[in-house]
């Protein structure tokens, strides 16, 4: 005989005032969408360096490297709406401005006016490996309140992280 399951009332809180419905917990939701939002502003962060040094590419692979990164950006601009919708599907908020990314990014920027190729591709190199790792420590994040829907998304993102070092760094000192 099957019993029948009642349903718990929300908590009253963050969740309820997004009137998003989760079983997470709100110190859950707090932790995750937190961790979302930082990791948002990094990827923001990359994504503008990329398009940065894809602009200012210039050099005897100009057209190789220029490529390069227009398809990495692209990877890695598609990673944002997931990021922040997903914050939002648990009820947490996510980035609002682009002072709030300045705010929540760990990644440094790049304004140097003259940076040559090689040194680029070095810093994104870095850029990326951090990045991996900021979402290893997010996963981790995920796997304490058991969220395995982020889990698994930041899986495919660190998948595609480690693939975008691995051709950076291919690039840099790969033999020719």
């Amino acid at each position: 005989m099957a019993t029948r399951q009642t349903r718990k009332p929300l908590n009253r809180g963050t969740m309820e005032s997004l009137g998003t419905p989760t079983d997470l917990s709100p110190a859950a939701v707090a932790a995750i969408s937190e961790t979302l939002r930082q990791l948002l502003a990094d990827v923001f962060a990359l994504y503008l360096k990329t398009k940065n040094f894809h602009w200012h590419m210039s050099g005897a692979h100009f057209r190789d490297y220029h490529l390069l990164l227009d398809e990495q950006a692209t990877e890695i601009f598609a990673m944002t709406d997931p990021i922040a919708e997903r914050a939002r599907k648990i009820g947490g908020t996510t980035l609002r401005s682009i002072g709030d990314i300045a705010k929540h990014q760990r990644l440094l920027d790049s304004n140097g006016q003259s940076v040559t190729p090689n040194a680029m591709l070095e810093e994104l190199v870095a850029d990326s490996r951090c990045l991996t790792k900021l979402m290893r420590g997010a996963h981790e994040v995920c796997d304490e309140f058991k969220d395995v829907a982020t889990a698994s998304l930041l899986e495919v993102w660190i998948d595609e992280a480690e693939r975008r070092t691995w051709f950076l760094y291919e690039t840099v000192h790969g033999r020719n």
